[in-house]
C-alpha cells in the first residue's frame, strides 16, 4: 500500500481482504457487549466490550494508521487524543514541553489539569522550538508536544531536528498534525514518537463529526495509550468511526481543492489594502514557506490574516454568500474564524482564520473580492 498514490490509499485504507457476497464496505457493529459463549472473554481474539474492542473502530484505525505509517487508537474527540497522548505518557514531576501558539486547549488543559498533578509545564513559540532544543534547553523534559502548522498562526517548526534533540536529552516527542493530516506530513517518518489528530477537521472534512486519533510506532506507547483509553472511556462510537472512514475516501480530492482556493485567496487578501499578516505556509515570502516546502507533502486550504478590527471582520462577512462564520477548519464549506472572540489566542481583534472548502475557486474569490471591496 506504500506504493500507492494519496488519492489510491485514502479510497483502500483500512480495506481487509475481498469477500465475495460480503458487503463492498462494511456498515457500522451497533454493540456494547458481544456473545461470550463457553470460552474465556476474549479468547482468540473474540471481541467482548465495545469501550475495549470494537470492529467498526479496528476499521477506522486500520485505515488512518496505514495514512500515519504506525498503529492507531481513535478517540471521542481531537481533544481525548490529546489528552491520551499526554497523559499517557507524564506523571507527577515530570516536566512537558508544549506549543505558546498552539491550540488554545491544550494550554488550557496543562493549566487547569497538568499543573495539579504537580507536572511542569514551559511554553515555547513554534518557531523557536527548534533553537530551544538546539541549546539543549530540553534537557529533564519527559515529552515534548509541538503543533506544526501551527493553530491558528500557521508557523511551521522542523520536527526531525527537534526530535532528535529532544531524543538526545531522553524526552518523547509528540507532533499534533492536524492541520497538515496524514497525507499532508508525515511525523512518525521525521521522527516522532506520537501523531496526534483532531479528526473532526480536514481528515473527515465535512463538519458533522467529532474524532480525535493517535498513531505510533512503538509497541509500549501504543500499550500505554489503549490503557488510558480504557480506563478513561474515551472511545468514540461506531457510527461515528464508520462516517470518519467512509469521509476519509475522499481526502485526497478535498485537499487538493481546498489547497489550491487557498492559494488564490492568499494572493487576493495579500494584495488587498483592507489586509495585513497573510499567512500561508506555501505562499513564496511565508516566513514557513522553506521548511514547509522541504518538511510536507503538499499545501492544505487554512489561510490566516488581519483586519483592522473587528467590525471590519463583521462588515466582510455580511456582504459574502460563500465565507460562513464558524469555528473550526478542513471542512467543504469555506469559513472565516475571528479568533480573538473565543479568548485563547494573542491575536490581535481582527485576526481570521480561513478555511477553504471545495467550492470553485472563481466564485470563491469573486464574493471574498466583494466583501473586501472599498473595506479600510
Amino acid at each position: 500500500m506504500s506504493s500507492w498514490g494519496d488519492g489510491t490509499r485514502s479510497v483502500r485504507a483500512g480495506e481487509g481482504v475481498a469477500v465475495p457476497g460480503a458487503p463492498l464496505r462494511p456498515s457500522p457493529v451497533f454493540a456494547a457487549p458481544f456473545h461470550l459463549g463457553d470460552q474465556p472473554p476474549r479468547a482468540h481474539g473474540a471481541d467482548a466490550y465495545a469501550r475495549t474492542e470494537h470492529p467498526t473502530l479496528r476499521d477506522f484505525e486500520s485505515a488512518v494508521g496505514a495514512l500515519d505509517g504506525g498503529r492507531c487508537l481513535s478517540f471521542a474527540t481531537g481533544m481525548a487524543a490529546i489528552s491520551a497522548a499526554v497523559f499517557a505518557c507524564v506523571s507527577a514531576g515530570d516536566r512537558v514541553v508544549l506549543p505558546s501558539d498552539g491550540y488554545y486547549t491544550t494550554r488550557l488543559l496543562a493549566r487547569d489539569e497538568l499543573e495539579r498533578f504537580g507536572v511542569r509545564v514551559d511554553y515555547v513559540a513554534t518557531p523557536e522550538i527548534e533553537a530551544v532544543a538546539a541549546r539543549g534547553d530540553l534537557d529533564g523534559a519527559r515529552l515534548v508536544f509541538l503543533e506544526t502548522p501551527s493553530n491558528p498562526l500557521l508557523d511551521v517548526c522542523d520536527i526531525a531536528a527537534v526530535a532528535r534533540a529532544a531524543h538526545a536529552a531522553g524526552a518523547l516527542v509528540a507532533v499534533d498534525n492536524t492541520t497538515a493530516t496524514p497525507l499532508g506530513q508525515r511525523p512518525l517518518e521525521l521522527g516522532a514518537d506520537l501523531t496526534v489528530g483532531s479528526d473532526t477537521k480536514a481528515l473527515t472534512g465535512h463538519s458533522d463529526l467529532l474524532l480525535g486519533h493517535v498513531s505510533t510506532t512503538d509497541d509500549e506507547l501504543f500499550a500505554a495509550i489503549q490503557r488510558w483509553r480504557n480506563n478513561t472511556g474515551n472511545t468514540p462510537g461506531p457510527f461515528e468511526a464508520w462516517l470518519g472512514h467512509r469521509s476519509m475516501s475522499t481526502l485526497d480530492l478535498r485537499l487538493a481543492r481546498q489547497a489550491t482556493n487557498a492559494a488564490a485567496v492568499a494572493d487576493l487578501l495579500a494584495g488587498s489594502p483592507a489586509v495585513t499578516g497573510v499567512r500561508w505556509p506555501w505562499r513564496a515570502g511565508d516566513p514557513s514557506f522553506e521548511l514547509a516546502s522541504r518538511q510536507m507533502l503538499r499545501p492544505n486550504g487554512v489561510v490566516s490574516a488581519v483586519l483592522a478590527d473587528e467590525a471590519a471582520v463583521s462588515t466582510l462577512l455580511s456582504r459574502t454568500r460563500l465565507w460562513t462564520a464558524a469555528t473550526s477548519f478542513g471542512g467543504v464549506h469555506s469559513t472565516i474564524d475571528r479568533r480573538a472572540q473565543w479568548g485563547g489566542d494573542a491575536v490581535p481583534p481582527g485576526f481570521v482564520r480561513l478555511s477553504c472548502g471545495i467550492e470553485d475557486t472563481d466564485d470563491l474569490v469573486v464574493d471574498l473580492a466583494a466583501g473586501l471591496d472599498g473595506l479600510t
